[in-house]
Formats: structure tokens, C-alpha cells, sequence
């Protein structure tokens, strides 16, 4: 599990539910400890906007009320007390989706990881610098799979979830931004959507505020989420415990890899293998990135940076760390 945020560039100042911009709505509210901002084209579209917006609402509400280990009541919080739950469709669909990428990342990406997280304080609970006996014990609990932790993938999901509904009503050209971001065909000017990528320093915690890259989309479809270790991690003796746990090891990861973009066909993926890319570090994050034709990817260590091909055609204003 780690911070991930990608910042989108608006291009109106439209902060208001239902707000239109010629065919284009924007749609805008709370959730998963955030705000969402959803933009959608909605020129062959018959669903009045109030109704839309209403849906999303709803849609979000289920989901929280579904995966959210902060929310007491729901189905993720029964299950890590012990108990006996009715699965719905996204506990259902989310489960499979990361034991999908838990054996295609080696372990890298598992959400049953759950009482690592929790141990080292990034997780539900407030712990920090256990032990290796209370380590080992987590580890071992970990195989169980009794707790869950789903944040590494939530919130990708949940755009993608989104997204399938603006389809189900005739929507091509949309932005879904739940703190990781799906897009599709092109803004309100006709052009592809345009994302930054914030430059992962300690200290940067307002999104956009520090920009390393910008991203344009072709128009296509994809999903792209940033993980990084520089928002969320705590120092103890002098040392900086980063909140990236290896669920291989029980440990947080000591290279240098500070953030990872990937560019996937849905956020889920694009949100679970960008985890699983600051587990692994720099080199095999590259050779994952390199080995499937459909990703795109941009890593960003303290001395250097590497984008994929693909990547580096839609890069605007690439910013290189100062040495």
C-alpha cells in the first residue's frame, strides 16, 4: 500500500454539481476520504445531469459502504472482525481483481497484506516500528488472508465502476478523477485530457502545486494512477520508514524509487501494478512496464528518470530532479 495521486489539469474553474461547459457536465462531490471530480460529455446523452450526478452519488456510497476499511459498517470492516459476511459485487469483483494481480506481480500487489500495513502504522491502525517477532506473526497472519486491506486498488476501481455506468448511458468522452483517474476520448475543447504528475518531494503535499511532467491523452481509453513514497512515511532514530510495505518481506522498501506512473487499460490496473511498482524498485518495475505492450509507464528516482516510449510521445514539460 502507498500514496497515490495524480493531479488533473481542469480546464474551467467549474467546481459545481451538474455545471455545464456546452454538452460537457461536471459532476462533483465527496468521497473516499476526498472529493471526486467527474467530467462527461453528454451531448447523445437522454439521463437528465441531476440524475447523473445522483447515480455517481450512489454508486460511491455502495462501494464505501462495500471495500472502505475506515467506514465501521461495512462489509470489509465486518470481515476483518471475523465476521460472516454476504460478499457483494464489488467485494466479489475487487477480491478477484487483486489475487489476479497478486500472482501476475509475484506477490508484489497483495491486499492481504492487511496486518503488515497495520503494524508499521499505514494501515488501520496507528502502530509503528515492530519488532521482527511481530513481524514474522504478521506475515504468518497475512497467509490466512483474515485481514484485508483493499486501498492499493479501491479507488482505481472505483473510476472504472463509474466509468461503466457513463457508458451504460451513451457518455465516450469522460474524466473520472477519485484521487486516481480514468479517461476517455477528448475535453470540452476537443483536445485530449491533460494530467500532471507531481514531482515526488518530501513536502509536497498540495497536488499541482509541483509538477515534475504533464501527460495528454490520444484519446484513447486508460486509466493512470502515481504511487509514491513522499507524502506518507515517518522518521524514527533518524531514519526514514517509507509506508510502501513489501508484502514478500514484511518490511518497507529501502531503494530509491520515489513514484511511479503507469498508464493502464483500466485504473484498477494502472492502481494495483503502480503499487506493485514501488515494491519492487526501478529496474524490474521497468522490465514489468517493458513486458506488456499495453502499458505505459514514467518512474522517478532521487538521481533519475525513466518513461516508456509510449509515455514519453504524450510527455509535456518534463521535469528532471536538480542535482
Amino acid at each position: 500500500m502507498n500514496y497515490k495521486h495524480i493531479f488533473i489539469f481542469l480546464l474551467s474553474a467549474n467546481i459545481l454539481a451538474g455545471c455545464q461547459q456546452g454538452h460537457y457536465a461536471t459532476f462533483t462531490g465527496f468521497a473516499q476520504g476526498g472529493t471526486y471530480t467527474v467530467k462527461a460529455d453528454l451531448q447523445s446523452v437522454s439521463v437528465p445531469a441531476e440524475q447523473i450526478q445522483q447515480r455517481i452519488d450512489a454508486i460511491l456510497d455502495s462501494i464505501d459502504f462495500s471495500l472502505s476499511g475506515y467506514n465501521k459498517n461495512s462489509l470489509l470492516s465486518h470481515y476483518n472482525a471475523g465476521e460472516e459476511i454476504v460478499p457483494d459485487r464489488f467485494f466479489r469483483e475487487v477480491r478477484a481483481l487483486s489475487e489476479y494481480y497478486r500472482e501476475q506481480t509475484g506477490g508484489a500487489f497483495d491486499v492481504a497484506a492487511g496486518p503488515l500495513f497495520d503494524i508499521w502504522g499505514f494501515g488501520f491502525t496507528s502502530d509503528s516500528l515492530p519488532d521482527p517477532e511481530r513481524v514474522r506473526a504478521a506475515l504468518a497472519a497475512c497467509k490466512e488472508e483474515k485481514v484485508l486491506n483493499f486501498n492499493a486498488i479501491a479507488q482505481g476501481y472505483t473510476c472504472d465502476v463509474v466509468a461503466d455506468y457513463l457508458h451504460s448511458i451513451g457518455v465516450h468522452n469522460m474524466l473520472v478523477d477519485i484521487g486516481e483517474i480514468y479517461c476517455e476520448g477528448v475535453n470540452a475543447a476537443g483536445q485530449g485530457w491533460t494530467i500532471g504528475v507531481d514531482n515526488p518531494v518530501d513536502g509536497n503535499n498540495t497536488p499541482g502545486k509541483d509538477l515534475r511532467s504533464i501527460w495528454k491523452s490520444d484519446g484513447g481509453a486508460y486509466g493512470i494512477v502515481t504511487s509514491g513514497n513522499y507524502r506518507k512515511f515517518y522518521i524514527k532514530d533518524g531514519k526514514k520508514y517509507a509506508h510502501t510495505i513489501d508484502p514478500r518481506t514484511g518490511y518497507p522498501v529501502e531503494h530509491n524509487l520515489l513514484s511511479a506512473t503507469i498508464v493502464a487499460p483500466t485504473a484498477a490496473e494502472a492502481d494495483a501494478l503502480a503499487t506493485a511498482c514501488m515494491v519492487i524498485g526501478t529496474e524490474q518495475a521497468r522490465a514489468l512496464i517493458e513486458s506488456r505492450p499495453e502499458l505505459e509507464g514514467y518512474l522517478i528516482t532521487a538521481d533519475t528518470v525513466w518513461m516508456s516510449d509510449g509515455f514519453f510521445e504524450r510527455a509535456q514539460g518534463t521535469y528532471f530532479p536538480q542535482k
